[in-house]
């Protein structure tokens, strides 16, 4: 499409968002459809539910979030609740929607992400707002109804209508109507924090300069003298962030920063809807308040006596950093994603490298025995580890109190990489280019002192010997030529085994045809690469057998990777096998032809297999081979 369809595609799409009418028609449209007059909450839920709900393992997923929010469900479930109450009128709504948690954590970005969507939904069918023509607070038309006649347009029609006029409608109807409101003129208005309409937005600054005419307008000194009182609607500009957010969404930014005056001004919006302004009576005023603030902020506000009338007005919502590392990858691929890098690749694990340690820092110690750091993040992220299961999670979260609430953020994860991005001639970063970065970047953070380093160190340190064993795991998978048929042959044979063991049956041996007892040297070999003791060997196999089973009976094959620990056994055992193979081929610094081909023929697979570029493929291969000969 060219330049000039598209711009004439545009304008048409803005002339039909430019109806105007009567309040005789716009009623109409209300009585068709009620939900044109909602209020702002239920708006809000009605978009968020617009986009869809999906289930991931039993949980509501909100598609609205899905492609910019990771990892940070609970809250998000508990934002939604919110609006699902508040939606229905209940006395949440009269409160205001705090969001507390640590630096980066994504509370800001639920904000933005609200008020985005707000002005999109405006813009369609179903988020269709209309205000009285030429209300600076774009009220809504059913408030010039008079209150003897709501009562009865609400029995026959169903319809709910909350609010008064604000001063300058009524001065408005009365004197260019003559109080004829069913010629008043009615205007559809799309929501735009640009164009401060329905989104309004108050930072604080220096409380000395700051006004509090930024959030409840000003006196027109222009037309001051044309009215001659300070108490004339016509001679005040109600153009404050509390007027123009009338009926959509107003952010208080870092709301807890604000200097008491400016908060004295949510008392009354937040329980009785209303802004006073100057001279004026109570201005009716129907808004979202959200704010957002760290922990810091928030524990020195609850132990403020002076704020307590502002306590019980608050529905606090935690926004904890994300604990699951498959996760905290999609947030930096959605950074990355965003940038208009090319020519640099970044090779597998790299971002769960980060991912990793990122996590790690984030995660409380665990009373459990046995249950360190990283075992605690493999639970986090789906993986069953020793003798830990999904089962777990519910105690070891019980556990925290504060866990989510600190730690690295993925600002200084995705600084750090973006530092080794744009380094001069690099055209890949791996793993441990990243681990570097991300230790280089530890000197240069001014919030981290000396002991927290050295626990960051320490972590780093950690993360790297669980990417060796992940990079030789990746370099042995690619060694064995065909990986999935030589485990499904180590697992026909070792089932094989176990059922004859079990049975207390014997086999047919292949060649000879002669009937021989199960190989007990062959099951050993596969057990004991998981710790299987002898005493326990029984139990084990038995409970093969039963899933096995299990599994038959549902019509599935079992494959070895239907259970975990012996999945992790034959890759176990299949990589010991190789493991002499791999050390000379990898570590040798003059390989002869046939080592050479067999490196290539690795690292072709691993280019076309697992997403590794030739650079990065060869470093992958050149640093297992450290590993082995160490």
């Amino acid at each position: 499409m060219s330049l000039t369809a598209r711009m004439e595609a545009y304008r048409a799409e803005e002339r039909q968002l430019l109806w105007r009418g009567t309040f005789n028609e716009y009623f109409e449209m209300v009585l068709a459809e009620p939900r044109i007059a909602q209020l702002s909450h239920a708006r809000v839920y009605d978009m968020l539910m617009a986009a869809g709900v999906r289930v991931n393992n039993g949980e509501p997923s909100y598609n609205f979030f899905a492609d910019e929010l990771f990892g940070i469900d609970a809250p998000l479930q508990q934002l939604v609740d919110y609006f699902a109450s508040a939606a229905r009128r209940l006395e949440v709504r009269k409160r205001i929607l705090l969001l507390m948690g640590p630096v980066g954590g994504g509370k800001s970005t639920i904000v933005s992400m609200l008020k985005r969507g707000m002005e999109s939904y405006s813009r369609g069918d179903g988020g269709a707002v209309y205000a009285i023509a030429g209300c600076p607070m774009q009220e809504e038309p059913l408030h010039l109804l008079p209150e003897s006649v709501r009562d009865e347009v609400r029995r026959e029609h169903g319809i709910y209508i909350e609010g008064d006029l604000c001063p300058a409608c009524r001065v408005s109807v009365e004197e260019r109507y003559r109080g004829k409101i069913e010629d008043v003129e009615v205007c559809r208005v799309t929501f735009s924090e640009k164009r401060r309409v329905g989104i309004g937005t108050f930072s604080p600054s220096d409380p000395k300069s700051q006004d509090i005419s930024e959030l409840t307008g000003s006196i027109d000194l222009a037309t001051i003298g044309e009215y001659g009182v300070e108490s004339d609607p016509r001679a005040y500009r109600f153009d404050g962030e509390l007027n123009v957010a009338n009926r959509g969404i107003m952010e208080f930014v870092e709301m807890l920063k604000c200097d008491e005056k400016f908060l004295y001004n949510l008392l009354t919006l937040s329980q009785e809807q209303s802004i006073k302004t100057g001279r004026f009576a109570m201005i009716y005023a129907d808004e979202v308040i959200v704010s957002h603030t760290n922990e810091h902020e928030y524990n020195a506000f609850i132990a403020n006596k002076k704020s307590e009338a502002l306590h019980d007005r608050i529905i606090l919502i935690k926004v904890p950093y994300n604990l699951r590392v498959s996760d905290e990858i999609k947030i930096y691929e959605k950074l990355i994603g965003q940038s208009n890098l090319s020519g640099v690749h970044v090779a597998p694990n790299t971002l769960r490298v980060a991912s990793t340690f990122a996590v790690l820092s984030r995660l409380e110690p665990s009373k459990k025995a046995g249950m360190s750091l990283l075992k605690k993040l493999k639970l986090y992220d789906g993986e069953d580890v020793d003798d830990f299961g999904q089962k777990d999670l519910r105690e070891l979260r019980e556990e925290t109190v504060r866990e989510g609430m600190e730690g690295s953020s993925p600002r200084y994860v995705i600084n750090a990489l973006s530092a080794a991005l744009v380094r001069e001639n690099t055209t890949c970063i791996n793993p441990i280019d990243g681990l570097r970065a991300l230790r280089d970047g530890l000197e240069q953070h001014p919030g981290y002192d000396r002991q927290h380093r050295e626990n960051l160190l320490n972590l780093i340190a950690e993360t790297r010997r669980e990417y060796d064993e992940l990079a030789k795991k990746e370099v042995q998978r690619a060694f064995v030529y065909s990986f999935e048929q030589s485990a499904k042959t180590l697992l026909d044979n070792y089932l094989d085994n176990v059922e004859a063991f079990c049975n207390r049956g014997k086999l047919r041996d292949p060649i000879t045809d002669e009937e021989v007892e199960p190989d007990e040297q062959l099951m050993r070999s596969v057990e004991e690469q998981i710790g299987v003791s002898e005493n326990a060997k029984k139990g084990f196999r038995e409970e093969i057998l039963i899933r096995l089973s299990s599994l038959a009976r549902r019509g599935q094959s079992f494959s070895y990777t239907s259970h975990e620990r012996l999945r992790e056994a034959i890759e176990k055992k299949l990589f010991a096998d190789l493991k002499d193979i791999v050390k000379i081929t990898t570590s040798t610094k003059t390989p002869d032809s046939e080592q050479l081909r067999r490196i290539n023929d690795v690292a072709d697979r691993l280019i076309a297999e697992q997403g590794y570029c030739s650079v990065c493929a060869n470093e992958l291969i050149k640093y297992v081979g450290a590993l082995l000969s160490r």
